[in-house]
């Protein structure tokens, strides 16, 4: 007997019961959708992640206070004060990082800012001039603040779209005053609509001089990170060692497992990242997997059932001729059809729920989103939606295959 034939009779059983049908391979549907759906968000996060990353540039270096992270407990470090001024100085100097083109010390949180009666949630970043070129921010109204703004503490702020929006609406905000912690900033630049970048939204943000920032707003002596540019990207390495040396010179530290800084530099922190979103993904696949795992039992017990229900039928067909290899393909071609259309749906629901999570992350979240869909996820769930036919409907299909003509034409 041809494939052909053994498929229609398949399709013809499958299409005498459809609500049974349909409710087999709900469980599938699901578990294939939510395969999709995690490895298709896990690798959209990678993937703005390591844009973010990468769009500091492959020269930029990154020091943050604080061991590096080994777990959750280690996360709270990262908001140490062991940055300080002196720290600035001594990697400033030429003989002690010989290959540093440029730092700039960082530090930033939420504040309340308000103008008139307007008042807006955003975040303070203080920095030096160096951000524009570090960033790529452009001005599109005024100018940044200067390296003698910096020296001045003076009270001077860049503005973000966005806030420009929510304090001043249509009105020119250059020259005006912001009010924040009683201090009054002068509005000197507007950014143009920049959005997310290198982990920062821009658009909500008030760029102040670092020293004004720590003196006026935020109340401390420290930096929360440094942001170093090293003169090539073959230095990297170079520059890295010897910031490490500077700074245990500086915190008097002899052993290196004693550090209370660490050192991120693009590349390691991409690094980092994959393996971090690789875990997450495998995590969550054997999360999903249980679905399937749940959906394949599910076709199982219906497929006995459907056995039981037709064993008049499987009588009839051994009575005219069809041998036990006939009947155990129809039955497993039941399974495989059930879990292959299971899978195409999953398929179809999983990139229509991850289309729609891609449209509110960049319309809501303002970020820089791509809706891509692995074809390594769209084979890897036909493939296991098949697979999964094929355990699963083993079983009932050899009992079916293994009636004895005689009994199957007495059963009622």
């Amino acid at each position: 007997m041809k494939f052909k034939h053994h498929f229609q009779i398949a399709s013809s059983g499958l299409r005498s019961h459809k609500v049974r049908t349909l409710l087999t391979i709900l469980g599938i549907v699901i578990g294939i959708a939510a395969v999709i759906l995690v490895m298709s968000v896990s690798r959209g996060a990678e993937r703005l992640i390591l844009s973010q990353i990468q769009g500091l540039g492959t020269k930029t270096i990154a020091v943050l206070p604080g061991r590096q992270p080994t777990g959750p407990s280690d996360f709270a470090q990262i908001f140490s004060d062991s940055l300080t001024e002196r720290d600035l100085t001594l990697l400033q100097r030429k003989e002690n990082v010989p290959n540093l083109n440029s730092i700039m010390p960082v530090v930033f949180g939420g504040e309340s800012a308000s103008f008139g009666s307007e008042t807006y949630r955003l975040t303070i970043f203080g920095a030096t001039d160096l951000i524009s070129r570090i960033f790529d921010l452009q001005v599109s109204k005024g100018a940044f603040f200067t390296d003698d703004d910096v020296r001045r503490r003076a009270e001077v702020a860049v503005i973000g779209s966005e806030v420009k929006e929510k304090l001043f609406g249509l009105n020119d905000a250059l020259g005006e005053r912001i009010r924040v912690k009683n201090r009054n900033f002068r509005v000197v630049g507007v950014l143009p609509k920049v959005g997310q970048k290198s982990f920062f939204n821009f658009d909500q943000m008030m760029i102040v001089p670092y020293s004004s920032a720590q003196q006026y707003i935020f109340g401390i002596k420290y930096f929360h990170r440094f942001i170093i540019e090293s003169d090539s990207e073959e230095a990297i390495a170079r520059t890295v060692s010897d910031i490490k040396t500077t700074l245990r010179n500086s915190h008097s530290i002899t052993d290196p497992d004693r550090d209370d800084f660490h050192v991120e530099t693009a590349e390691n922190l991409a690094e980092t990242i994959g393996a971090i979103t690789q875990v997450l993904s495998i995590l969550l696949v054997s999360i999903a997997a249980i679905s399937l795992l749940v959906g394949g039992v599910g076709i199982m017990n219906i497929m006995l059932v459907s056995v039981t229900e037709r064993t008049r039928e499987i009588g009839l067909r051994k009575a005219v001729g069809a041998t036990e290899k006939n009947i155990l393909k129809q039955f497993l071609l039941e399974a495989v059809i059930l879990t292959f259309i299971g899978g195409i749906l999953g398929i179809i629901l999983g990139v229509s729920i991850y289309f729609l999570i891609s449209l509110a992350i960049s319309r809501f979240l303002g970020l820089d989103w791509t809706f891509s869909i692995s074809i390594t996820a769209i084979v890897l769930g036909l493939g296991v939606s098949t697979f999964i036919g094929i355990v699963f409907g083993l079983y009932p299909a050899r009992k079916a295959s293994q009636k004895s003509p005689i009994e199957a034409l007495r059963y009622e």
